[in-house]
């Protein structure tokens, strides 16, 4: 009885800490006497350490597919929320930071109750009194989610007024900055170490990016020579920089807490920045604005792409990292020309194919330095078994905790399924 009653402060205690994450303590009759979900995670990455694996072992493996397929998705987000911006500035209505605050009401809606109902559950669905629900976030990590969604949603803004002032050729070349950003903080402070073939890599989806941009100064679309260059570069730099922090940032926190915990904190105070922000700057520009049904539709289909973009990023982040998740968005001008071409009538160059194939080339020369097939899915911040992550979707913890309970049972684990 005593047993029981450890045990059932143990899982109490688990719960306080994950805030609804997955529960990574195994029903009793699957584990040996004594056994512990850390136990489980060490046995689970010694045992995916230790297997044979060769320079391509991790090709061959769902999550670099995953990875791949979901940058190249979040790409297309990119690329649709840029055309249904063209398309608003075309009916006369630019207003960068107010229509951006409609994602984070969006994403507020989607994820708030989902963040309560779990918060509910792991409390044994005990009413939500004035110390539960989202409080018990705010009181733990409150600060730490302003300023993540303040990088954030000053990223944006100062993107968007980058693009008013410079051509597209300079507002682009800046966004290599933001890819420099994250290599240095994440090596600096989160003890990430970058092998020879991932800087490669690196510089060889900025070549590719490089191709893109030559191409277009080659045909002519790069924008012009701006109203104020020297304003609209530093706006760019801005930018990038806020975006490279905030990318870092959301790494280590989608690391270690629930996804659903991390979006709705972003969509809470984005809300309250972003409105604030528009307020203040975008008065003139939605008092001039053209409000018609097009309009609404536009707005419409840029919240769902910005929604569906912040809903995968922490994914991305997890299964790869901040750096794989910044040299994947560099095909976005790709796509963007392939859109342009239906779209806007815009003639594809014959050095866009051939820069797209080296910004993907890129990647996978980024990955030959692995010696695991875990990839960058293991955080070298959350100790060598991980012990300060949680265990979610796409996460190390998660897959050693399967493969642990795998050998285990012989089946696919303890209710734990590797997605």
């Amino acid at each position: 009885m005593a047993d029981n009653k450890t045990a059932m402060a143990t899982q109490e205690v688990v719960d306080e800490d994950n805030y609804g994450a997955i529960n990574t303590t195994p029903p009793p009759t699957t584990v040996p006497r004594g056994s512990t979900s850390e136990d489980e995670v060490e046995a689970g990455l010694r045992k995916l350490e230790a297997r044979n694996t060769r320079w391509y072992s991790y090709f061959l493996t769902f999550d670099f597919w995953a990875v791949l397929v979901i940058g190249q998705v979040l790409s297309l987000c990119i690329t649709a929320t840029n055309t249904f911006s063209t398309f608003l500035a075309a009916e006369g209505t630019n207003i960068p930071a107010f229509q951006t605050i409609f994602n984070y009401v969006l994403l507020s809606l989607i994820w708030v109750p989902v963040a309560l109902y779990r918060r509910h559950a792991s409390d044994n669905k005990k009413p939500l009194g004035p110390r539960g629900g989202l409080w018990s976030f705010i009181k733990r990590d409150g600060w730490r989610y302003f300023v993540l969604s303040f990088l954030d949603v000053e990223g944006n803004y100062f993107t968007v007024l980058a693009y008013r002032y410079t051509n597209i050729l300079s507002a682009q070349l800046l966004n290599f900055w933001s890819i420099v950003c994250v290599v240095v903080i994440s090596f600096s402070l989160l003890r990430v170490r970058y092998k020879p073939f991932q800087i490669g890599g690196i510089l060889l989806c900025c070549g590719g990016m490089g191709i893109l941009l030559a191409s277009d100064h080659m045909t002519g679309v790069n924008g012009g020579p701006g109203i104020d260059m020297v304003k609209g570069d530093l706006f760019g730099l801005l930018g990038a920089s806020f975006y490279g922090i905030s990318n870092v940032f959301e790494e280590w926190f989608v690391s270690r807490r629930p996804v659903y915990e991390v979006l709705s904190f972003l969509g809470i105070f984005g809300v309250i920045i972003n409105g604030v922000q528009a307020a203040i700057f975008d008065r003139e520009s939605f008092a001039t604005a053209a409000w018609n049904p097009a309009v609404g539709g536009y707005l419409t289909g840029y919240t769902l792409a910005l929604t569906l973009f912040y809903s995968l990023v922490p994914l991305m982040l997890r299964m790869g990292s901040a750096a794989v998740f910044d040299i994947s968005l560099l095909t976005a001008n790709f796509w963007g020309v392939i859109i342009g071409i239906h779209v806007f009538g815009y003639a594809i160059h014959f050095l866009y194919p051939i820069a797209f194939v080296l910004i993907i080339l890129g990647l996978v020369v980024y990955f030959l330095a692995g010696t695991s097939i875990l990839g960058d899915s293991k955080k070298p911040w959350l100790g060598e078994n991980q012990a300060a992550g949680v265990a979610g979707v796409g996460t190390a913890k998660r897959r050693a905790l399967n493969e642990a309970r795998r050998a285990e049972g012989g089946g696919n684990g303890s209710g734990v399924e590797e997605v």
